[in-house]
């Protein structure tokens, strides 16, 4: 999301004399001219994301700058967990309830449960260790498991 809305202020910025191609970044120095105002622009040569070196007030462009994900509640956990759930190509997404049990009920085998916690620890940006891991058996043990982690309470 913080990707797009940065290319599109970049895109509104940079003038037509400034292009980028994936040789690198030309400049038409003929068509801009030598007392023209120099936007502070850095352009990575390893990535092709562009950053800001420094905030553009001369430009009328507003971008909103991003800092931290909005807090978490037990609700975002849970649609969270169940988003990847559904993703996941073994589970019948009209089976999935958040009190289904993954062996019993969705019919799958530890393999299948060792992929979904690794799904959610890429989802959430944590490790789980193999011992809790093992534990966690429905997606309400999920969310509650999380939310302790992340000291969610409502």
């Amino acid at each position: 999301m913080a990707a797009r809305v940065l290319t599109q202020c970049v895109r509104s910025v940079v003038r037509p004399s400034l292009r980028l191609r994936p040789g690198g970044l030309a400049l038409r120095a003929a068509a801009a001219p030598a007392a023209a105002v120099h936007r502070p622009i850095s352009f990575t040569a390893d990535s092709r994301r562009t950053r800001w070196l420094s905030p553009v007030s001369s430009v009328g462009v507003s971008c909103r700058q991003y800092g931290d994900l909005p807090p978490l509640t037990l609700e975002t956990i849970k649609d969270r967990v169940i988003y990847v759930l559904k993703l996941y190509d073994k589970i019948n997404p009209e089976q999935l309830q958040t009190s289904s049990h993954f062996m019993k009920d969705l019919g799958l085998d530890s393999l299948d449960q060792v992929e979904i916690i690794m799904a959610m620890e890429d989802e959430f940006g944590f490790e789980i260790p193999d011992a809790e891991a093992e534990k966690l058996m429905t997606p309400e043990e999920i969310v509650q498991y999380i939310a302790d982690k992340k000291d969610v309470y409502e």
